[in-house]
């Protein structure tokens, strides 16, 4: 079933957006004539552009959502939003339970086209119908690809592997918003009468095992490289980025939200140690050198900084070799005067994102002892009990910010912090009557006593020289994320000493102590993951890991429906008193069982019920 003489538009090429059940409607023809799928495929150059086209859609992230909002980590237990009394943006929505089926912000959350880095169309969002678009616009390529005009053979190969990893790219996304998903493979017909006749969503470790099979095929291909070394082909597929999704993949599949009760733990095992192996055999490296200490200065986790505040050079031998795969947008973060230091400064528009009580208490101690009990972290539903480690002799609740990991003060500004702005050294000053203390309304101050600094370069200052066209483009895939998931398939499946000796790489980075011997499983997981948090925060991962770590009848209220901040009294003697509240005196929403995954719209999982007689919703939606 494939189209072999559909018309469309000489000046888009094909379709750039597109939902499963209504394709045809955007096959249009443009006034100044058209051109049959024969005569594209028949020219080298439009061929060339029909694989870009397969690049469109791929996602900003950061913040780059609606209203400037870093709208997936406010929605973790990571961030609270300023923006959460804001009439008609996302998170208000969210926070107050309001979303539903019919209207999700931020499955339908719009993006940011000016800025956007792909072809045409929203950047961001609008998950649902712009991936499915994109995975059938690589269908029609791959159905092409054998028999069209192309420079060189080489070219071919090559062009197929791109196309056929872009593809697992879009479907490792879906998988993470929706889990269980159809497996598309050809382009179907859709003059047929019904021609989703049999279609049904298959398990996610179907899903992921046609994933990998694309991944493998890009590995196997002589000709995709392991590296982009030319700014020209910046952000086109590599060997490298095909491991990267096994990885993420392979973890997500093993996880108790999807695994439907198996034990897949070895076999995620088994790729991430290959995965590992193969990226380091291929020239992957931790980033542990700062080139520019001048700027990040000289403490130990100065290069850990460097490297999520700048871009990956495009080279055959790039400084940054941690980097996997990176937007190619310059400004894609939009962190300038909005989720950096908030309207506390000339040319500040919002506050934007604060980090949580909670994030800050996963940093642990220098000795590396976690400042919490990470089984049961709080003694309250609420969190204003803390469940301190008792082996934790550093950690002092009237001096909170001492002695801490290292990567704490390049995650999140604190009462005490210092920062750059029009070109002098500030002070955070989070305290009550201070410049930077918390509000409770209004989109101009912290919620929490917090702000976020990691993805910023410390001299973007925004001030009256507006410094923030160096902005850093999203960083979707890096080393440590690998070294972590191998962490944590490894400690799942009982490989105790290789799990702390791939976490203890991500640790030495920022000289913070190995992983201590004597844990047991349980407390070895609990670890690992208390270490994905603070490496990869604010990097959009706790997000979905929250949500896979629960079981299909799991919610997210122990993490994410009360939430902290601190709040901070300046004593006469000019020392401080912090004491921990609740944000909200309510519940947030956003963390029944429901929230586990995004649903499908009303109208499309109607459609698609009508049409091959099975239920497509998502649980609770």
């Amino acid at each position: 079933m494939k189209y072999s003489s559909i018309i469309i538009s000489a000046l888009s090429l094909f379709a750039a957006s597109v939902t499963m059940s209504s394709c045809s409607d955007v096959l249009e023809t443009a006034p100044n004539g058209s051109l049959s799928w024969e005569e594209i495929f028949s020219d080298p150059v439009k061929v060339s552009g029909m694989l870009a086209k397969c690049y469109d859609k791929i996602p900003q992230k950061a913040n780059t959502y609606q209203n400037f909002e870093a709208l997936v980590v406010v929605l973790s237990d990571d961030a609270w939003s300023s923006a959460d009394g804001t009439s008609g943006v996302p998170v208000t929505s969210i926070y107050n339970a309001r979303h539903n089926a019919s209207s999700h912000p931020l499955r339908d959350t719009g993006g940011v086209n000016a800025n956007g880095g792909t072809a045409t169309g929203t950047a961001i969002g609008n998950y649902w119908a712009n991936y499915w678009g994109q995975i059938y616009n690589i269908n029609l390529f791959l159905d092409h690809i054998d028999t069209a005009a192309v420079t060189s053979e080489t070219e071919r190969s090559r062009f197929k592997a791109e196309a056929r990893l872009l593809r697992a790219f879009f479907y490792s996304e879906l998988v993470r918003w929706f889990g269980k998903l159809p497996i598309v493979d050809q382009v179907y017909d859709f003059t047929a009468h019904n021609p989703y006749a049999g279609m049904k969503r298959e398990s996610v470790k179907d899903v992921v095992d046609f994933i990998i099979k694309d991944c493998d095929y890009a590995i196997d291909c002589p000709d995709l490289p392991w590296r982009i070394t030319s700014s020209a082909e910046n952000m086109r597929m590599t060997k490298a980025l095909a491991w990267a999704i096994k990885s993420r993949m392979s973890i997500t599949a093993a996880s108790p939200l999807f695994n439907e009760g198996n034990d897949y733990w070895e076999w995620a095992y088994k790729i991430n140690s290959e995965a590992l192996e193969a990226l380091k055999a291929n020239g992957y490296a931790l980033y542990t050198k700062c080139q520019n200490t001048k700027i990040y200065g000289d403490g130990p986790a100065n290069a850990f900084r460097e490297l999520v505040a700048t871009k990956c050079q495009i080279s055959a031998s790039p400084k940054d070799t941690e980097t996997i795969f990176q937007h190619r947008v310059n400004n894609g973060h939009w962190i300038w005067h909005i989720g950096y230091i908030g309207s506390s400064e000339n040319n500040t528009a919002y506050c934007g994102a604060g980090p949580t009580q909670e994030l800050v208490d996963a940093f642990e101690t220098i000795d590396g002892e976690p400042v919490l009990d990470l089984e049961k972290p709080y003694l309250d539903e609420q969190h204003l009990q803390p469940n301190y480690n008792p082996r934790n002799t550093l950690y002092d609740p009237a001096n909170p910010y001492m002695y801490r990991d290292p990567r704490l003060d390049q995650t999140v500004l604190h009462n005490g912090s210092t920062y750059i702005w029009n070109g002098k050294s500030n002070t955070v000053n989070a305290y009550t009557g201070g410049k930077h203390e918390i509000k409770s309304s209004g989109r101009t101050n912290t919620r929490t006593g917090y702000l976020p600094c990691k993805l910023i370069k410390p001299n973007t200052d925004g001030g009256s020289g507006n410094v923030y066209n160096d902005m850093l483009p999203w960083k979707f895939y890096r080393l440590a994320e690998i070294y972590l998931n191998l962490a944590e398939a490894a400690a799942e499946a009982g490989y105790l000493e290789a799990a702390r000796n791939a976490a203890n790489e991500v640790r030495k980075r920022v000289q913070m102590p190995d992983l201590p011997t004597d844990l047991d499983q349980k407390n070895t997981i609990l670890r690992i993951r208390n270490e994905r948090r603070v490496e990869l925060a604010w990097e959009e991962h706790r997000y979905f890991d929250l949500r896979r770590w629960q079981k299909p009848d799991g919610d997210l209220h122990a993490t994410c429906s009360w939430l902290t901040a601190m709040h901070i009294t300046k004593n006469s003697d000019g020392t401080f008193k912090y004491e921990r509240k609740n944000i909200w005196n309510k519940e947030r929403g956003g963390a029944d069982n429901r929230d586990l995954l995004l649903p499908l719209s009303t109208s499309e999982a109607e459609r698609l019920k009508t049409t091959t007689g099975v239920d497509w919703q998502n649980p609770g939606w």
